[in-house]
């Protein structure tokens, strides 16, 4: 499941940004007082653009925190929050749900679909709701990618969970966007279909120059990325290029240990 194969070739990055999303001093506290947590603790991270970042960390270390924050969902305490060049903090309300329709992709382990829309209304939402055609060729790519191609009329009732799975990176994908945010994105997968699902991340990465970056619990997960970063109690406490499941294991070893 690659996009080799289907001729496509490399292709320039989805952004000429050097770093598709970025983190600057960002903190984050949920609650006041004595009921306050921390969530993110001044922590600053560049995620290259054209590359597959993974974000580990135990239970509460921060991961999805960051991820929200980065992706606009959520608005920090203080400190900077950047997607491309833009800094989301000067963005109105309207402003930021227009980028991430436009600029960013979703994939969430819950799927998210909409039960009554069919697969391929589901895809072509993102496009839908900004007045968009979808590009036929890239979704023709994308669907063909995905093996979805005699699955397009169906409702995610009649599909099966990787198949619903597949078809929420589709509609992440459709709006060629500058970062596709994945939290968790195997963890209501069997093994089969996490990995299928795992082998067409990379695929976008190395063949269309994609930026993913995935939260996970998952060192398997991880071993894909092209680097992982580790959080604890909100701040990064080690990174790992060109990961291995068994380096993984051995961090994660020591911040639980």
């Amino acid at each position: 499941m690659t996009f080799s194969r289907l001729g496509l070739g490399s292709a320039k990055p989805a952004t000429d940004s050097r770093y598709a999303a970025r983190a600057l001093h960002a903190h984050k506290v949920y609650g006041e007082g004595e009921t306050a947590v921390v969530a993110l603790d001044d922590l600053s991270l560049d995620l290259p653009a054209g590359e597959f970042t993974a974000i580990m960390g135990p239970s509460g270390s921060g991961k999805s925190t960051l991820m929200h924050c980065l992706a606009g969902l959520d608005p920090l305490t203080s400190g900077q929050a950047f997607v491309g060049d833009t800094d989301l903090a000067t963005l109105s309300d309207r402003d930021r749900t227009l980028l991430r329709r436009d600029r960013l992709g979703f994939v969430f382990q819950s799927f998210n679909l909409l039960p009554t829309l069919t697969a391929e209304e589901n895809i072509t939402l993102p496009a839908d709701l900004g007045g968009r055609t979808p590009d036929s060729t890239w979704m023709a790519t994308v669907v063909g990618a995905l093996d979805l191609g005699d699955r397009l009329a169906h409702r995610p009732s009649e599909l099966s969970g990787g198949q619903q799975q597949r078809v929420a990176v589709a509609r992440a994908l459709i709006n060629r966007p500058d970062v596709v945010f994945a939290d968790e994105p195997t963890g209501a997968l069997d093994t089969r279909a996490g990995t299928e699902l795992l082998n067409f991340l990379r695929s976008v990465v190395d063949q269309l120059g994609q930026t993913v970056v995935m939260v996970t619990h998952d060192p398997g997960a991880a071993a894909r990325a092209d680097l992982v970063v580790f959080l604890v109690d909100g701040a990064i406490v080690e990174t790992l290029a060109q990961p291995s499941r068994e380096r993984v294991l051995q961090v994660m070893g020591r911040l639980v240990g």
